[in-house]
């Protein structure tokens, strides 16, 4: 009954880290479609040439998305061997995450000259993306209720996996099992043969007679 409840709670595990995933997945390629954009722009006009290095918003969008894919496959490793010392690295990260959601959100939500805390942005496309998101303020609302809502379940996951434990494996008693066939093998080394003993006797009682 254990095993079954391991294997369901590490198959909801996986599948709520795929949700970060595929979060990670979409801001990496956003941030790649982007950065073609903005090489198409410095190819056309002569205002980006002081800008050598990519825009920060590029860097900010596929930092993420790297960051995110990276948690998957530690949430997806720790989801496997199941170990406990895996799973607590894996709850705290996700932690640490949503700590760090919540401080954005309060100071976006309490702080409305919170676009002035942020660098220049020559491209342009971090007004974009914040008017595609006003435009769609129901969508993304949904998106990130699910997204806080995988997290969590997550941490759940994880640790009710920790408290199962992981899966014993019964190798170890492998040797028990094969020890007395090993025994008799031994015992036939160290120990002569009985009828080289008889032979011997047998020869020195016809020398002697």
């Amino acid at each position: 009954m254990a095993k079954i409840a391991r294997v369901f709670l590490q198959s909801l595990l996986k599948a709520m880290n795929s949700i970060l995933g595929l979060l990670g997945i979409a801001l990496i390629l956003y941030g790649l479609w982007m950065v073609r954009v903005w090489e198409r722009d410095m190819d056309s006009s002569s205002s980006f040439d002081q800008y050598t290095t990519a825009p920060w918003v590029i860097c900010t969008f596929i930092g993420a998305g790297v960051t995110l894919c990276i948690i998957t496959g530690i949430g997806h490793l720790a989801a496997n061997c199941g170990s406990g010392c895996c799973l607590s690295c894996y709850a705290l990260i996700i932690c640490m995450l949503l700590l760090l959601e919540t401080a954005m959100a309060a100071d976006i939500l309490l702080n409305s000259d919170w676009e002035k805390d942020l660098p220049y942005d020559p491209t342009g496309k971090f007004n974009d993306f914040r008017d595609f998101v006003e435009s769609n303020f129901d969508m993304f609302k949904w998106i990130g209720l699910l997204i806080i809502l995988a997290q969590g379940f997550s941490i759940l996951l994880a640790t009710a996996l920790r408290s199962i434990g992981p899966e014993q494996v019964s190798n170890c008693d492998s040797d028990e099992e094969y020890a007395p066939a090993r025994v008799p093998l031994m015992n036939h080394i160290v120990q002569p043969p009985e009828y080289i003993v008889g032979a011997k006797n047998s020869s020195n009682w016809n020398l002697n007679k």
